[in-house]
C-alpha cells in the first residue's frame, strides 16, 4: 500500500477517534440533559432573602455519569458547583448510575443491553470500568472525591453525621461550602455479591436505590419485565444497608418492592427521585398508600422537576406535588428530588432554585414549611440514616 494512501487512512482514523472520544460524549449529554423554557414565577425580593437563609438539600442528580468537571461552569445539562453555590445549595446527592438499557422506556425493560458501556469508553474512563458494573460506581465516587480535592474546600464529602453538621455549621457561620453525598441508582452494581456493598459503602456510598431501569438480582423495577418483589439478596442487602448506615431508596422499584422495603424497614427510608400520582399519573410515581408507608418510617419523598415527575416542567408544578405530600402525611415528609443531569428535561437547573421556593410562597406555603421542604426535611433524615444501627440483625 502506498505511503499517501496510509496517511490518508490514518487521518480518517484520527478524525473519526476525535469525533467519537472529543466531541460525541459532550453532543449525546447536551441533547439529554436540557433547560428548556419554562413557565417560571417572578421572583420577589422577600423571596431572594429568604431563600439565601436556607439550608438547601437535593436528593438526587446524575452529573458523576457525565465527563465534565464539577469545578466549573458548563454550557450544557444542570449541575455543577457553581451553579450549586447559586442556587445556594448546601447538599447535593450524586448517584452512581451504572447501566440503562437499549431504547429505555417506563413501562418495560429487559436487562440484556447497556448503554453506558460506550459512554465508559467515548468518555475515555479507566478501561476496568468497560465491563464492571461496580468499577463504574468506584470511578464515580473517585471522581468526587478528586473534585472535592481540588476545590479548595468548597466542596466537601459527606460520610457521616459529624461530616453534615460540620458543614452546616460552617455555611451558618458564612463559609462558601457545598457537601457532596454518594448514591447508587440500582443494585446492580453489585454484581450479585452482598460483600460488593461494603466495598462501595468503604468507598463514601451513603444511600443505595435497588433497581433503576430494569429488574435487578435485589428487586423488582418499576420499568422491568417482571416487577417483582425483594429477592433473598434484596433482604440481605437492606438489613447490611441499615446496619452500616446507608439510606434505602425505593426510586425506581416496583410496587411489589416498594411494598416489601417498607415492612422490612425499619430505619428512615426515601423516595429520592420522582412525583405522585394524585398530580400526575405516571407508573413510576407514588401511589398515597406507598406515600403513606414512606412517611410511616419516618421518611422523605423527594419530588422531582421533569415531566415525568410532575406532568410539567413549572415550579407551580412541583409545588402541587409537595402540596400534596404534605396535605396528605404532613410536611415532614417531603423535599426536593430533582433528577438534574439524568437525562432529563428541566426548566430551571440548579443556579435557579429559587423559582421552587417562589412557586411554594405562591402555593401559601410557611417560611417554617418552606425551610423543611427545601432541605430540613432531607438533611434530618440523611444525617440519622448515616450514623450506623450495627445491633440490627437480620
Amino acid at each position: 500500500m502506498k505511503r499517501p494512501i496510509l496517511i490518508g487512512m490514518a487521518a480518517v482514523l484520527a478524525i473519526a477517534a476525535f469525533g467519537f472520544f472529543g466531541i460525541a460524549p459532550a453532543v449525546v449529554e447536551a441533547g439529554m440533559n436540557r433547560v428548556a423554557p419554562s413557565a417560571l414565577p417572578r421572583v420577589t425580593a422577600q423571596t431572594r432573602a429568604l431563600h439565601a437563609g436556607l439550608a438547601i438539600a437535593d436528593l438526587h442528580a446524575d452529573t458523576l455519569l457525565w465527563r465534565r468537571n464539577l469545578l466549573d461552569r458548563a454550557d450544557r445539562g444542570q449541575v455543577d458547583l457553581p451553579r450549586l453555590q447559586a442556587g445556594n445549595v448546601a447538599l447535593q446527592v450524586f448517584s452512581s448510575v451504572t447501566k440503562t438499557p437499549r431504547h429505555q422506556n417506563y413501562d418495560a425493560n429487559d436487562a440484556n443491553s447497556d448503554n453506558i458501556t460506550l459512554l465508559a469508553i467515548a468518555q475515555l474512563q479507566p478501561p476496568r470500568t468497560w465491563g464492571s458494573l461496580l468499577e463504574r460506581s468506584l470511578w464515580h465516587a473517585t471522581k468526587l472525591a478528586r473534585a472535592a480535592d481540588a476545590s479548595n474546600g468548597q466542596l466537601r464529602l459527606i460520610r457521616t453525621p459529624a461530616d453534615l453538621d460540620r458543614l452546616l455549621a460552617d455555611r451558618a457561620a458564612g463559609r462558601r461550602v457545598t457537601g457532596g453525598l454518594l448514591s447508587i441508582e440500582g443494585l446492580q452494581d453489585l454484581e450479585g455479591k452482598p460483600a460488593n456493598l461494603d466495598r462501595l459503602y468503604a468507598a463514601g456510598f451513603r444511600m443505595a436505590g435497588f433497581a433503576h431501569f430494569f429488574d435487578t438480582e435485589a428487586a423488582g423495577s418499576m420499568h422491568g419485565r417482571a416487577k417483582g418483589g425483594l429477592t433473598p439478596l434484596g433482604r440481605q442487602v437492606l438489613r447490611r444497608m441499615e446496619s452500616l448506615g446507608m439510606i434505602v431508596d425505593v426510586a425506581h422499584a416496583s410496587h411489589a418492592a416498594v411494598a416489601d422495603i417498607l415492612a422490612m424497614a425499619r430505619r428512615p427510608v426515601v423516595s429520592s427521585h420522582g412525583g405522585v400520582q394524585a398530580t400526575c399519573k405516571v407508573n413510576r410515581n407514588l401511589t398515597d398508600d406507598e406515600i403513606r408507608g414512606i412517611a410511616r418510617t419516618g421518611g422523605v419523598i423527594g419530588i422531582g422537576y421533569w415531566e415525568a415527575a410532575v406532568c410539567s416542567t413549572s415550579p407551580k408544578a412541583v409545588a402541587e406535588a409537595i402540596a400534596h405530600v404534605r396535605d396528605l402525611v404532613g410536611i415532614d415528609h417531603v423535599g426536593l428530588g430533582s433528577d438534574f443531569d439524568g437525562a432529563v428535561t428541566t426548566g430551571f437547573d440548579a443556579s435557579q432554585l429559587v423559582v421552587v421556593t417562589q412557586a411554594l410562597v405562591d402555593r401559601g406555603f410557611s417560611e417554617q414549611e418552606i425551610a423543611k421542604v427545601i432541605g430540613g426535611n432531607a438533611l434530618r433524615v440523611l444525617c440519622a440514616g448515616m450514623a450506623p444501627a450495627s445491633s440490627i440483625v437480620g
